[in-house]
């Protein structure tokens, strides 16, 4: 398959929790970042074609998806909505990058074509649920060669079971959330054996303030 390349970023705690509930928005925990963290997470941004989270990201978050604490250009923003029921009046639908709404075939016409005022594509890669083997050749064909995710954990589970990771970075959150129930990096049913499981390799890790950031790449 001709796919981008797909680096996963994401901030984690030490326990592996991307927010402090379920249902919460992990801004509260990057809240906990410095100017220096964020200007490594902004810096994967400006060297990726693309960056894509969820449309349940967006309804949490609200998040702009841009570059703004180093120098460069905002990748074009990429969001699968099985239901095309991303808010109308998010963030990713300014005018500072090119949006990409990725639906599927049971999204209502309507919803599509509301999306499509606002200045963003909509691409249908899917049936019933967003199919990431049809959306990724149409990215690829759209020049979009390196693919930044940044969650959630949903999105990164699909990815994970069909192959498609390359790296993941993660940026550690010097912090212990717990809960049984709180969202973590890959979500979905799992894999369930040793044989299946994703196995990667380190390949950098430092410290920005106190926080560590580990880099990955995914053994194929």
């Amino acid at each position: 398959m001709n796919r981008p390349y797909i680096i996963i970023v994401s901030e984690v705690t030490i326990d592996g929790k991307l927010t402090l509930y379920r249902g919460a928005s992990s801004k509260e925990l990057m809240s906990l970042m410095t100017e220096e963290v964020y200007k490594y997470l902004h810096s994967i941004r400006a060297q990726v074609d693309a960056i894509m989270v969820g449309c349940e990201t967006v309804r949490t978050d609200d998040p702009s998806l841009t570059v703004r604490y180093v120098e460069g250009k905002n990748p074009i923003r990429v969001i699968p909505c099985s239901t095309a029921n991303v808010p109308l009046n998010a963030n990713i639908f300014s005018k500072d990058a090119p949006t990409i709404i990725v639906t599927t075939k049971r999204a209502p016409q309507e919803r599509i074509e509301k999306i499509k005022a606002l200045g963003a594509e909509v691409i249908l890669a899917g049936e019933d649920l967003v199919d990431f083997d049809l959306l990724l050749p149409m990215l690829y064909e759209r020049g979009i060669r390196k693919f930044m995710v940044e969650g959630g954990s949903s999105i990164n589970w699909e990815l994970a079971r069909k192959g498609f990771i390359d790296e993941i970075r993660i940026i550690h959150l010097p912090v212990l959330v717990g809960g049984e129930n709180v969202p973590t990096l890959i979500g979905g049913e799992g894999f369930k054996s040793l044989k299946k499981v994703l196995r990667l390799k380190i390949v950098n890790y430092f410290t920005i303030d106190n926080f560590l950031i580990t880099e990955w790449k995914v053994q194929k």
